[in-house]
C-alpha cells in the first residue's frame, strides 16, 4: 500500500448525507469550559478549587460501567476530578462484602454533606420506576449535574429559564409574561436553569446543525420545524418534547403505546387566560409513526432496543436523524435520505453534564454568599 493510500480520509458516497460525530459538535463546548476553568478564580487559578464530580454506581451492568470510565476520561481531559463511588451490587461485584450494607440514598445523602462535592450523578437503572425516581430527588438540586431534581424539571416543563441562585426556583419575574429576548443572558439577579442534560446535548446537536434559526428571537429559534422524537421517557423523551415545543418547533412525541402532539401556546394565547410563561402544551394526535416520519425535518430516536430500526423510506427526503440510543436505531442507508446523521449524542451528554457541573458550583456559592450578607443586617 503506497503512503498517500494509507493517509487517504474516507470518501463520502455519492448522494449521500453528510454524517456529522458528536466529537465535531463538541469541540466548540470543550473549548468553553476549557475557558471558565482556565480563568473563572472560584476554579483553579490564584487558588481556587479544582471541580470534583462524584458518579455513584449500583449495578453491575457492564454499560454503566463503561460509561462512568467514559465520563472519568473526559473530565480528566478538562482537568476536573472524578471519583466513582462503588455501592451495592457494584461493590459487592468486587467481593468487598464488608460495605455491601451501603445503599444508593445513603452514598447520595453522603455526597449532598460532602462540601469538597460538587456534583453528583448516579447511574441509572438501578431499581427502575418510581424508586429510581425517588432516588433522583434525593441529590440536591445544587449539585444535580443531571438536572432530574424536581425544580429543574419543573422549571423546564413551565418554560422558565431564569431563576434565582439563592432557591434555584423560578422568581416572580421570570415566571410572568415577558417579550422575547434577542439572546439568552439571564436577566440582573437572575441565573439559567439547569437542564436535564440528554435533552439539552441534542439541542445543542440541533443548534449545530441549523436546526435552530438564530435570526429569530431567543426562545422562538425552531418555529417552523416538525420533529419526530421516538421515546417519551421521563429522562430523555419528554423533557426533550418539552423543550424543543418552548423553543417553537412542533413535536410529534412517538412512544411504544401511543402518539402525541407537543406545541407552544401562543403568546396571546396566554396572555388572555393565564398569568404565566408561554409553555409547551400536549394535544392527541391520528397520526401513524409512518405519517409523522413523512412530514418531520427532523427525526430523534432513543429507543434502547438494538432491534428496533427506523425505516428508511418513510423518512422524509433531505431530513436531519439523530440517533441517541446506544444501538444504532437507524437502518444502514439511512444516509441515502437524510441530508445530515449524527450517529449519537453521549459525548454532548457529558460535556453539558460538566457545564452543569461549573454552573452549580457557582450557584452554590452564590447562595452562600447571600446568606453570609444577610446575616450582617
Amino acid at each position: 500500500m503506497s503512503s498517500s493510500a494509507a493517509v487517504a480520509k474516507p470518501v463520502q458516497p455519492e448522494g449521500a448525507g453528510i454524517l456529522i460525530p458528536a466529537s465535531k459538535v463538541h469541540q466548540a463546548t470543550k473549548t468553553e469550559l476549557l475557558n471558565v476553568l482556565a480563568t473563572d478564580k472560584s476554579f483553579a487559578v490564584e487558588g481556587g478549587r479544582v471541580p470534583k464530580l462524584v458518579g455513584i454506581l449500583a449495578t453491575e451492568k457492564e454499560d454503566a460501567r463503561n460509561y462512568a470510565e467514559f465520563t472519568r476520561k473526559s473530565c480528566e481531559s478538562l482537568g476536573i476530578t472524578y471519583e466513582l463511588r462503588l455501592v451495592g451490587a457494584a461493590r459487592a461485584q468486587l467481593g468487598d462484602a464488608p460495605n455491601v450494607s451501603i445503599d444508593v440514598e445513603e452514598a447520595i445523602l453522603e455526597a449532598n454533606e460532602d462540601d469538597e462535592v460538587d456534583g453528583i450523578m448516579v447511574y441509572y437503572p438501578i431499581h427502575g420506576g418510581s424508586q429510581d425516581q425517588y432516588l433522583q430527588q434525593c441529590v440536591s438540586p445544587y449539585k444535580d449535574v443531571e438536572g432530574l431534581n424536581h425544580k429543574f424539571l419543573w422549571n423546564l416543563y413551565h418554560n422558565v429559564r431564569y431563576i434565582s441562585p439563592k432557591t434555584l426556583s423560578a422568581i416572580p419575574e421570570s415566571h410572568l409574561p415577558t417579550s422575547l429576548a434577542k439572546d439568552d443572558l439571564p436577566p440582573p439577579g437572575t441565573v439559567k436553569s439547569v437542564l436535564p442534560c440528554t435533552p439539552l446535548a441534542i439541542v445543542k446537536v440541533l443548534e449545530f446543525v441549523g436546526v435552530y434559526n438564530k435570526l429569530l428571537a431567543y426562545g422562538d429559534r425552531a418555529r417552523g420545524k416538525v420533529i419526530t422524537v421516538i421515546n417519551r421517557s421521563e429522562v430523555v423523551g419528554r423533557p426533550l418534547g418539552a423543550l424543543l415545543a418552548n423553543d417553537g418547533a412542533r413535536v410529534l412525541s412517538v412512544d411504544i403505546d401511543s402518539i402525541v402532539e407537543f406545541s407552544k401556546r401562543p403568546s396571546s394565547v396566554i396572555a388572555n387566560t393565564s398569568r404565566f410563561n408561554p409553555h409547551h402544551v400536549v394535544s392527541p394526535t391520528s397520526l401513524t409513526l409512518q405519517e409523522c416520519l413523512k412530514v418531520s425535518d427532523v427525526v430523534i430516536s432513543a429507543v434502547p432496543n438494538k432491534d428496533y430500526k427506523v425505516k428508511t423510506e418513510w423518512l422524509k427526503d433531505g431530513c436531519i436523524c439523530v440517533n441517541v440510543a446506544g444501538d444504532k436505531n437507524f437502518e444502514a442507508d439511512v444516509r441515502q435520505k437524510a441530508s445530515i446523521y449524527v450517529p449519537s449524542v453521549g459525548q454532548m451528554t457529558i460535556a453539558m453534564l460538566q457545564r452543569n457541573l461549573l454552573r452549580l458550583r457557582k450557584y452554590r456559592e452564590m447562595a452562600a454568599q447571600n446568606q453570609q450578607e444577610a446575616t450582617l443586617f
